[in-house]
């Protein structure tokens, strides 16, 4: 298990790879995610791990899916070993801002723009530690 999770935290330069948030600068570790939970069937390989701040981990679970606000279909969420994340967000100031319905569906779902995360980043950006995934 180091051995991966080393792996897993080496490919994502140490950011979350929802957020962007560097495991230096954040309150806790980071995590390692399932992307496809284990209840879902999803292995416990490289493929299928992403590291994950605290908080995009608690506010994603098991949730492979989620509805899009703009269109109110279920999409799946941002899979970061199949997309690229500049395809479905971009870095709006300090705000992340979809682009696509799997994009809207993960902003809305991991809170990616809660007030507090917000600023968070805006610190973090106007300091020269923060840049997109």
């Amino acid at each position: 298990p180091a051995l991966l999770r080393r792996q897993v935290v080496e490919r994502a330069d140490g950011r979350c790879e929802y957020c962007g948030i560097s495991e230096s600068v954040a309150f806790a570790p980071h995590e390692i995610d399932h992307i496809i939970a284990r209840k879902h069937g999803g292995e416990t390989e490289a493929e299928n791990l992403a590291l994950s701040c605290i908080l995009c981990n608690k506010y994603k679970g098991s949730d492979i899916a989620s509805v899009d606000p703009g269109t109110e279909q279920i999409v799946p969420l941002y899979h970061p070993r199949q997309e690229r994340w500049i395809d479905h967000f971009e870095l709006h100031e300090s705000h992340i801002m979809p682009l696509t319905p799997t994009g809207r569906a993960t902003v809305r779902l991991l809170q990616l723009n809660q007030p507090d995360r917000v600023e968070e980043r805006r610190l973090l950006i106007e300091i020269g530690m923060f840049s997109a995934p």
